[in-house]
């Protein structure tokens, strides 16, 4: 017998796993999958690295940028998380309690029309920090930030900066500061 070579491409894989297809596409690929030994392979490495993944968006290693509406999934999964909303020249009075799975901000901002968004944060014990072009999504109106939770449960008494810079090909110009006061959790 001969072995076919998979017509399945990588974008519709990541579809079919996400559940994003109708149903008679993905009534298609579900027969495709099952009998593709390619796909299973693929299928195995994908769902590894989901794995990998949430283990270590679990363990608040790391920060990241997400949609406000996965901050709707995290509640869902039963995480516990400590939010802030600040407007452009806000300033907060915050921590991570022992309880916290996460902290969240949204940082409110004009987005609509931003080609480009960097986010520099400043921090007197670590400097400043830039992350150029984050994920967002102008229509939104905020930016959700989700600090590294074991950074934050390190800081002491400090005071951090976050700008939003909406960047073009001719300048740069800042859409939003916003002032972390942090304190530790008793």
């Amino acid at each position: 017998m001969t072995r076919t070579e998979c017509t399945m491409n990588r974008d519709e894989l990541f579809a079919w796993w996400l559940g994003e297809l109708d149903s008679a596409t993905e009534e298609r690929l579900d027969a495709h999958v099952f009998a593709c030994a390619d796909c299973a392979v693929r299928l195995t490495a994908l769902l590894a690295l989901g794995d990998a993944i949430r283990r270590e968006t679990l363990s608040g290693s790391f920060g990241f940028v997400v949609p406000a509406a996965f901050v709707g999934r995290l509640h869902a999964a039963g995480l516990r998380l400590r939010e802030y909303t600040l407007e452009p020249g806000g300033s907060v009075n915050c921590t991570i309690g022992p309880g916290d799975d996460f902290v969240v901000s949204h940082l409110h901002a004009p987005l609509a029309g931003v080609p480009r968004l960097d986010v520099i944060l400043d921090d007197p014990t670590l400097g400043r920090f830039r992350l150029d072009d984050v994920p967002f999504d102008p229509q939104a109106g905020a930016l959700t930030v989700v600090p590294s939770a074991q950074f934050l449960r390190s800081l002491g008494v400090t005071q951090q900066r976050m700008r939003l810079i909406a960047v073009t090909d001719a300048q740069e110009r800042v859409l939003g500061e916003y002032t972390f006061n942090h304190t530790p959790s008793s």
